[in-house]
């Protein structure tokens, strides 16, 4: 099963040669780049580990690849995604997402949905390793 989340989900995955352009990208659009990681993908899991901090200050992509690859040495059977936050109206807005490394084997994920009391709907999701 392959997860898809974020913008360029149901591409194949992007090189870091691919990386390295959407990093530019945020920065000439003055956003702030960050990394973060989980092992798991859920969609509903909203709450990745945040990889440093954001990289408010960045000017050059060079310096988010190093973190990049820090992270995947540190992490390489996670999933690692790159966010980039736009701060322009005041307050925090993630402007891009997108998956730069999944682990060889990647979990099943199933989801069970059931009528309960009234016109309510309880889920539930099991991750398969």
């Amino acid at each position: 099963m392959r997860i898809t989340q974020g913008c360029f989900s149901f591409l194949p995955d992007l090189t870091d040669q691919q990386i390295n352009a959407q990093i530019e990208y945020c920065l000439r659009n003055t956003w702030a780049v960050g990394l973060e990681y989980t092992d798991d993908p859920h969609p509903r899991n909203t709450y990745w580990e945040m990889w440093g901090h954001p990289m408010f200050d960045l000017t050059d992509a060079a310096g988010a690849m190093m973190e990049l690859n820090a992270c995947r040495k540190a992490h390489p059977d996670m999933y690692i995604r790159l966010i980039a936050f736009d701060s322009t109206r005041g307050f925090e807005t993630v402007r891009i997402s997108f998956i730069v490394q999944r682990p060889a084997i990647e979990p099943k994920i199933s989801y069970f949905r059931t009528e309960v009391r009234g016109r309510s709907v309880a889920a539930t999701h099991v991750v398969a390793r």
